[in-house]
């Protein structure tokens, strides 16, 4: 047994294998995760059901695996920040970035080669998806 939070076999794996710069995306209930990012992309499907695993959940684990250099919402029309993003500053912290796009642009980032693994969730909230960028791991231990 892995002594560690983190301990889901093909998400782990698919984090050994990315880098500093490969994109994460953890997409909500509603986002099209078959369709919505590259072909290539590792697919870990952790929509138990509606409501579990919300993206703060998934997002708790994986703060506590990879460095975070950034990280990028999907906007609602009016442009504000959806209700989600609160919880998800207060998990990365004040020196992670977040950058918010509109919807469609929004697909356009998912949809780029840059992004290696794409997390489903069960999450329900509207535009609660949060594509995270790898930073660059600073020390040894």
């Amino acid at each position: 047994m892995i002594n560690y939070e983190l301990i889901h076999p093909t998400l782990l794996e698919a984090l050994a294998q990315s880098g500093h710069g490969t994109q994460i995306l953890i997409a909500d209930g509603n986002y099209p995760h078959n369709t919505g990012g590259p072909t290539g992309a590792v697919r870990v499907p952790l929509n138990l059901r509606p409501g579990l695993l919300s993206v703060d959940q998934i997002l708790e684990v994986l703060v506590t695996a990879i460095p975070i250099e950034a990280a990028a919402v999907m906007s609602p029309p009016d442009g504000n920040d959806p209700p989600a993003v609160r919880g998800y500053r207060e998990l990365l912290g004040p020196s992670v970035p977040v950058t918010s796009y509109p919807r469609f642009d929004f697909y356009d980032a998912a949809r780029s080669p840059s992004v290696a693994v794409i997390v489903a969730s069960g999450d329900i909230r509207q535009y609660a998806n949060l594509l995270l960028t790898i930073g660059v791991k600073t020390s040894a231990g």
